[in-house]
């Protein structure tokens, strides 16, 4: 193999590869080597796979073959990540065209494969020092320890490992000078962090938080993402109510509402437990915006215990949550379990969550109607008839998951702003810029 001198790098799946991809590309380009817009200009092409679920591996696959199927002479392919780590050697004698298959976590032997001195090149994994818009993601995790029978995340990346608080801080602190106004933390469970450090069960994240506010300021937002049910403290709510920069904003993934289908998840199983918390994040912070995602079609899943969920979800009112169909894994105790639910009707069952959560969530949106939020802008531009109009989030929209807030006026990728809330209209909610 030639040394390569450009690179190209495709990223699949969660916001979580997204740090991944950055970390590699921090280290390519310590290396000399130049990134390339497009695949067909590099000299070697990384593919960050996903392995989660057999749709994410479906679109790795796919973007495998359409790059293997494009690759010209002299041109590195290398595949790598959460698939790989699962099926490297089906994935490279299914595609005779990929070089170099690689599994989790092993970005600086992809770097020496592409002859980068790693060593001499300081990087922070748990990084993401490229800012996309105002927004950058601080991974505080990697890793997981909890049972869940539907889960292959312990398979492909192991158990719980926590990035150090001073590490932690330290990035936090770059990425707010590379211009991020806010941080968004991602692990496979960022309430565990800490444990594999030492410390007691779900007691480090409160604190974590409060050394990253510090470090930021209290003009750049945190945001708390994939919170474990049972590891939502009263500690953690009252940190989150009492610091400024901490938006009010936690997403859940509580992956069910019925008790006999997560005791066959392995899920926190109690739904009273749930709405005890959720009454004290409300009673905390009366303007929290939650979001959550749920399995349809589990392993045994009856009409009763469907119900159950649509009545649990009715319940609560979740301001955003996603529905998933049970995608069967591999190396999981639910792969074989008996009673599948066959996939039509996982499918019909999903529609008939997502069209209640329609409703619920246009009702959430309607609340903040006459409302003055600060914005973050990313992108701004001109509508049909010429007039300034922008688009962003506020603390109620999560980067990529969420929907957006579009405004009238003028303003700059990057700033915040404040706009005044006048309509809502599914997902998105529609304003002026004051």
């Amino acid at each position: 193999m030639a040394v390569p001198r450009t690179y190209h790098i495709v990223t699949l799946g969660c916001p979580k590869n997204d740090v991944d991809s950055s970390h590699l590309e921090r280290i390519l380009t310590g290396g000399e080597l130049l990134p390339v817009i497009q695949p067909e200009d590099a000299d070697a092409i990384i593919v960050n796979t996903c392995g989660f679920i057999e749709q994410s591996q479906a679109e790795s696959i796919a973007a495998v073959e359409e790059l293997a199927a494009h690759k010209r002479e002299g041109q590195t392919l290398i595949v790598a990540g959460c698939m790989t780590q699962l099926y490297g050697r089906q994935v490279r004698e299914e595609h005779p065209a990929i070089d170099h298959v690689f599994g989790v976590g092993q970005w600086p032997e992809v770097a020496r494969l592409l002859s980068v001195d790693v060593d001499a090149i300081f990087d922070i994994p748990e990084s993401n020092v490229r800012v996309a818009g105002p927004s950058a993601y601080l991974k505080i995790s990697d890793g997981c320890d909890a049972p869940c029978t539907f889960c292959v995340i312990p398979k492909i990346k192991g158990g719980l490992r926590s990035a150090p608080a001073g590490l932690l801080v330290k990035e936090a602190q770059r990425l707010v000078a590379a211009g991020a106004k806010e941080l968004v933390l991602v692990g496979q469970d960022t309430t565990a962090w800490g444990e594999d450090l030492g410390m007691p069960v779900a007691s480090g994240l409160p604190g974590l938080l409060e050394m990253l506010a510090e470090a930021v300021g209290p003009d750049v937002w945190l945001r708390l993402m994939y919170a474990y049910p049972s590891r939502v403290t009263p500690a953690l709510i009252e940190t989150m109510a009492r610091l400024p920069n901490v938006v009010h904003y936690l997403d859940v993934p509580l992956q069910h509402g019925s008790e006999a289908t997560l005791r066959r998840m392995k899920r926190p199983h109690s739904t009273e437990k749930v709405m005890r918390f959720i009454e004290e994040l409300r009673r905390a912070m009366p303007d929290v915006v939650l979001r959550t995602s749920f399995i349809a079609g589990f392993p045994g899943e009856t009409e009763a215990e469907f119900r159950e969920l649509l009545d649990f979800a009715k319940a609560i009112e979740f301001d955003h949550a996603g529905c998933f169909t049970y995608s069967r894994q591999q190396w999981t105790p639910a792969h074989d379990a008996g009673s599948q639910v066959p996939d039509k009707l996982k499918a019909h069952r999903r529609d008939r969550f997502m069209r209640q959560q329609q409703k619920i969530a246009a009702a959430r949106s309607r609340a903040f109607v006459g409302r003055e939020l600060h914005m973050l802008i990313e992108g701004a531009g001109e509508d049909d008839d010429g007039s300034p109009v922008a688009a962003g989030r506020t603390y109620r929209e999560a980067p990529e998951v969420d929907g957006l807030v579009i405004a009238r006026g003028e303003a700059v990728a990057g700033e915040r702003v404040r706009v005044r809330i006048e309509q809502s209209a599914g997902y998105d909610l529609f304003g002026r810029i004051l």
